[in-house]
């Protein structure tokens, strides 16, 4: 295989089709189809679906991984020679509720180093593994301690999640017996919202009937917003709903507390930008300076 052939492949994966990334870099699409077919000759699989859009096989995505650590080496080598950071994007996979809540330090971070681009992907912290893992991403916050192969991992903290609703929404599903849980109205950030799927537990029987209606929020401040205006009920971040519960905006449903242990899982590649952005991403969760 040979470098041209390697970004050829991430060029497809990234911009979703032959066509599209022959645009990107500047070369028919036929030129893309050869290269890729040659790959493919070369490693004896194929890795490229050709669908709509173009997704990497398991055997391509090793090699979409190889193709991006590539990348950046090569970009680096680049800007060492002529001074200057060029186009280096640090890809990263994060949860709403981080990039929410105690993330955002890691932006202003980065927007010091000059010529650096952030592309941040959301996504639930129980999938990120599988970004990590297909090379799709090079760094994700997640709450797998257990490194992907190729990765280091870094403890960043615990983040505690608290059940609250609105005032009114409490009232109405107070009953003498307690909180009806089984039927008051509760929130998600999408299908895949793990976390909130698990709200219910110790809170409700198990095998008891549940009949709530669920709304999916897919923002973590509109999430907050929604529950304030009463949609639902959900568990969300203590420091991130903490001016809303003193408002009285929001109130706690009961004294149960929810550890989410989060890592942070990069690439071990010796890159001076990944070993940058990891240490802001330690420093914003612990909270120090």
């Amino acid at each position: 295989m040979t470098p041209a052939q390697l970004t050829t492949l991430l060029a497809i994966v990234d911009e979703g089709s032959f066509e599209s990334a022959a645009l990107e870099l500047g070369i028919s699409p036929s030129a893309v189809s050869q290269r890729i077919k040659a790959l493919e000759s070369n490693v004896g699989r194929v890795v490229v679906r050709r669908t709509t859009p173009a997704t990497a096989t398991e055997a391509g995505e090793v090699l979409v991984q190889a193709a991006r650590r590539m990348a950046l080496v090569q970009a680096e080598a680049a800007a060492e020679l002529t001074d200057r950071l060029d186009r280096v994007p640090l890809t990263v996979a994060v949860n709403a509720d981080t990039l929410a809540t105690w993330f955002k330090p890691v932006l202003r971070d980065a927007a010091g180093w000059p010529g650096t681009a952030l592309r941040l992907r959301l996504e639930e912290e129980e999938r990120t593994r599988a970004l990590l893992r297909r090379g799709d991403v090079m760094a994700a916050v997640t709450r797998h301690a257990a490194p992907v192969s190729g990765c280091e991992v870094v403890e960043l903290g615990t983040v505690r999640y608290i059940a609250a609703a609105s005032p009114e929404l409490r009232l109405n599903y107070t009953t003498h017996e307690g909180l009806d849980w089984a039927h008051m109205p509760a929130l998600r950030f999408g299908p895949n919202d793990l976390l909130q799927d698990e709200d219910l537990g110790g809170r409700l029987a198990p095998g008891e009937r549940r009949a709530r209606p669920v709304s999916y929020i897919p923002s973590s401040e509109g999430f907050v917003d929604a529950a304030v205006a009463g949609l639902g009920w959900a568990l969300f971040p203590e420091k991130q709903i903490r001016p809303h519960l003193r408002s009285g905006e929001l109130v706690r449903l009961d004294d149960l507390v929810t550890e989410v242990h989060l890592y942070w899982q990069h690439w071990r590649l010796q890159s001076t930008l990944l070993d940058r952005l990891t240490r802001s991403v330690v420093r914003a969760a612990r909270g120090t300076e």
